[in-house]
């Protein structure tokens, strides 16, 4: 993978303000970031230069994950699709409500937000009404505009619960789908790996998680019959 975890190309040209960059690894990373930082200086995407990016890769798989791209235009998507015909596609689809306060938590922890009354149900809509963070809310409507445009063989819907319960068979399911081998060793870090286990999450109390709910009923309704798999359980879980 590169040695950047979050490219974000496709929505911020990869202008974007990290915390640190990690230390290249060899020249293969040097080469990489010096080529990425050429490419984030033009003024639009450049679909070529992008994928030279990951010429020294050679015949190994490489990619790009960036939870943003869950928020592009159809435009993009169509000009990204048609350039790459064998790109594969894997979402990772969240129940709603759990994804927003996740999404909330990282972005106080972060200082992204201000912190704010996480009881408070104004407080609450005031920070889920941002457009950014509605846009990354309704997986079914990210499902929908990904796959007029990629063919089905190439896009596979995966789930944070089957994360949750079982990360090695999923890691698995994911390396087949992406043509890998799933019995090679993965490096240091097990299956089960989170690094996120450390951030503290807002309290979440009954009366906010029962608005959250009321809040994307008709989505999670939209999810179990659209996504299946374990999205058929995320309305019962709120009583729906």
């Amino acid at each position: 993978m590169p040695p950047i975890k979050e490219l974000h190309y496709f929505d911020q040209l990869s202008r974007v303000q990290r915390a640190s960059t990690p230390p290249p690894r060899d020249e293969r990373d040097v080469r990489f970031l010096e080529r990425l930082k050429s490419l984030s200086a033009q003024p639009g995407i450049d679909l070529e230069n992008y994928a030279r990016l990951f010429e020294n890769k050679a015949s190994l798989l490489s990619g790009d994950i960036s939870p943003n791209y869950s928020t592009l235009s159809k435009d993009v998507i169509r000009r990204v699709v048609e350039y790459f015909p064998n790109l594969k596609l894997i979402f990772l689809a969240r129940d709603p409500v759990e994804r927003v306060w996740s999404h909330l938590s990282m972005e106080v922890h972060y200082r992204q937000i201000e912190p704010f009354d996480a009881t408070n149900i104004d407080e609450v809509n005031r920070n889920l009404s941002r457009r950014g963070m509605l846009l990354r809310s309704y997986p079914s409507a990210v499902v929908v505009r990904w796959k007029r445009y990629v063919h089905p063989q190439q896009f596979r819907v995966y789930f944070f619960d089957d994360l949750q319960r079982n990360p090695a068979e999923l890691r698995r399911s994911i390396l087949d789908f992406l043509g890998a081998d799933p019995d090679r060793p993965g490096g240091r870090l097990t299956p089960d790996h989170n690094s996120w286990t450390k951030i503290e999450k807002l309290p979440l109390t009954n009366q906010v998680r029962s608005h959250l709910a009321k809040f994307f009923k008709k989505e999670l309704k939209t999810c179990a019959a659209l996504l299946g798999g374990p999205a058929r359980d995320w309305p019962r879980r709120y009583g729906f």
